[in-house]
């Protein structure tokens, strides 16, 4: 699932992973992040899988040799996780995923771990929130992976998230990632789907928004679906009456974007330096979708190539993508007009 912050991508993999676990997978959760490996994130879940399966009488062989090729996985990559204990009887198999190379050994890994779940009858979901924080190397042993188990016809699926880089980070990684993943936007609601989303809650409450108060709310938060939310709270709060018109959503205007700056916004413009607040500023002097790159350098009085670095820093950071060769856009909605908001006036400069 492809889409920008707070678009709901996170929601859906933990109701993935509901769905999984109630048709009688076995389901595991991570969220990728920086400063933290693929190996790493994985590693405590595929063990427990492992230990689940080797309950299994037709797994138990297969599960724990799973688990000697996960801690050979581990050694080999030098990789210590203080909280995962084998147990004495668990010793690393020789020449079973311990090579040190992560794409030569987490297929293999994988394939494994696909081989227990099949003898156990019990398929594996693994869901991977955050995609777009691994390196190339990870992304690429994750798709090598997902294609060897699929040459198998193994019961293991990879479901994950991230925002809109990972399409190139795939294709970049291998060029079959396309064949073996599809990449569903999400984004915006559709109108019929934004007004229910407002209006049912309401309902269910003896409650109900009026449609020129529905009407202002998705002009305002362009139908994304945390804002949203943070709309009928705060007109919710704000209501005097069961029924919300068009000035109690315009009231709301002022609370709900003051709360979504302080923490929403806010929490992702203290992350960066001021160089790269500079060059933000500067995107959004332009307004919102996608700009060329060379034009916000311009407008910073630079060439491409010195602010490049920052740029770079920036996408790594998941505060922008670049859509195309050239093209920069930020991966948080409305980001644009609380740029302005943070720095009103913006000197190319200094911030």
């Amino acid at each position: 699932m492809v889409g920008l912050r707070g678009v709901g991508k996170t929601v859906l993999l933990n109701r993935f992973e509901e769905m999984a676990t109630e048709s009688g997978c076995k389901a595991s959760l991570v969220e990728a992040h920086e400063g933290k490996g693929l190996p790493e994130l994985l590693a405590p879940h595929l063990r427990s899988i492992l230990y689940s399966l080797s309950h299994v009488q037709n797994a138990k062989d297969l599960a724990r040799r799973g688990l000697r090729g996960l801690k050979g996985f581990l050694n080999g990559l030098r990789i210590n996780i203080s909280d995962i204990d084998f147990g004495l009887s668990i010793d690393a198999e020789e020449g079973l995923a311990d090579s040190g190379n992560i794409e030569a050994d987490f297929p293999d890994l994988i394939v494994a771990v696909a081989q227990a779940a099949k003898a156990a009858s019990k398929p594996v979901a693994l869901l991977i929130d955050e995609l777009q924080y691994l390196s190339e190397k990870e992304f690429s042993a994750l798709i090598m992976g997902v294609h060897k188990v699929n040459q198998k016809n193994l019961p293991l699926i990879v479901i994950g998230a991230g925002l809109p880089q990972i399409r190139a980070l795939a294709g970049n990684s291998k060029s079959y990632a396309e064949r073996l993943f599809r990449f569903p936007d999400i984004g915006a609601l559709k109108t019929l789907d934004a007004v229910e989303a407002i209006q049912e809650p309401a309902k269910s409450e003896g409650a109900r928004f009026e449609d020129r108060a529905i009407d202002h709310i998705l002009k305002i938060t362009e139908r994304y679906p945390y804002f949203l939310q943070q709309w009928g709270y705060v007109a919710w709060n704000i209501s005097q009456t069961s029924i919300f018109t068009e000035e109690t959503a315009k009231r709301a205007d002022a609370l709900a974007i003051a709360e979504l700056d302080k923490s929403f916004f806010q929490m992702r413009f203290e992350r960066c330096t001021p160089s790269e607040k500079r060059y933000m500023r500067a995107l959004a002097e332009f307004g919102a979708g996608k700009q060329r790159s060379g034009e916000i350098a311009d407008l910073l009085g630079v060439k491409v190539q010195s602010v490049a670095p920052t740029r770079s820093a920036l996408i790594k950071k998941g505060m922008i993508y670049s859509p195309a060769h050239g093209d920069t856009e930020f991966t948080v909605p409305l980001f644009d007009q609380y740029m302005r908001r943070a720095i009103p006036n913006f000197d190319a400069g200094h911030v």
